[in-house]
């Protein structure tokens, strides 16, 4: 199985990847390991009939969000493949993608395993981050500005329309199968943001987890949520405010940050080109008040 994913590696602090028992690489002094693992199931995070290519491009896409949540720069992951069957096809279309994906976003796959069992992927990615410089969600202070990257809910959206049989449009698909992973902006945020989080279960739970950590409330506006146009298209007639607060599956950063920040900030969404909106405020409430949603939550739950 290892001729699949045994291709050469361009970081030179690797020493040694795919077919030891352990990978080898070197990290700087003044640096700390950053981690974090993720498992895409069958029939949970994705269609049984999903593109080889898709899934594999989302299992490292969803893997390079955490990361740069952190403030992080990614260095390199570990794949576990369970597999139902040995289908050439799909572990060549699969492999592919993935190497496709990880020479794209400078991150070299360096081990794993591969079992028999229903179709799971999970990535153990590591990253780099300067000592002490790591974004955690408990940073958040009261009137810090809270801000979100990009849109919310076309991703929820393409999956509600696939559910009802509607067919989605390819930028719908394009959210829900190949999120982009703010990679540059977690770095750029490092010193600016007081708590960062990515926003995977729907910013409402998401959100939620940076004010039990920095034991703190906020009050967001409904209004002030950036949408697509099909986004507001579908809200038009349906007034469902909880799929773009709750539908999860975005991968956009939520972060806090101090108000003496908003013209850096300005300038960091000018220069990577990336939509940042200023969605509400931090404050000592200990509650989360979304300003004209009345709905419950209904944000991603895994149990």
């Amino acid at each position: 199985m290892n001729h699949y994913f045994n291709w050469p590696l361009s970081d030179p602090s690797i020493e040694l990847g795919v077919g030891d028992d352990a990978a080898l690489f070197e990290i700087d002094a003044d640096c700390q390991l950053v981690t974090s693992t993720d498992t895409l199931s069958e029939g949970v995070h994705f269609f049984k009939d999903a593109l080889p290519g898709d899934i594999a491009y989302k299992s490292l896409a969803v893997n390079l969000s955490d990361i740069a949540a952190m403030g992080a720069k990614a260095k390199c992951f570990t794949l576990s493949l369970t597999l139902p069957k040995l289908d050439e096809i799909w572990l060549k279309e699969f492999s592919e993608s993935l190497k496709e994906a990880s020479e794209f976003f400078k991150v070299s796959l360096i081990g794993g395993d591969t079992t028999k069992g229903p179709l799971n992927i999970t990535i153990t990615i590591m990253g780099v981050v300067k000592k002490s410089k790591a974004i955690k969600r408990s940073g958040a202070k009261n009137g810090d500005d809270i801000y979100v990257s990009g849109n919310l809910g076309d991703a929820a959206l393409c999956l509600k329309k696939m559910n009802e049989g509607i067919k989605p449009n390819s930028s719908e698909l394009n959210k829900l199968n190949q999120p982009a992973p703010r990679v540059k902006l977690g770095p750029a945020l490092i010193n600016i943001a007081s708590s960062c989080i990515d926003v995977s279960d729907g910013l409402e739970q998401d959100l939620t987890h940076i004010l039990r950590a920095s034991k703190v409330g906020a009050i967001i506006d409904s209004q002030n949520l950036p949408l697509s146009d099909s986004v507001k298209d579908y809200l038009k007639t349906s007034q469902d405010l909880g799929l773009p607060l709750c539908g999860g599956d975005d991968y956009e950063l939520c972060f806090t940050s101090d108000q003496s920040n908003q013209m850096e900030i300005k300038k960091i969404s000018e220069s990577l080109n990336i939509r940042i909106t200023k969605i509400g405020v931090i404050n000592n409430s200990q509650t989360l008040e979304i300003r004209g949603y009345e709905g419950s939550s209904k944000s991603y739950q895994h149990f």
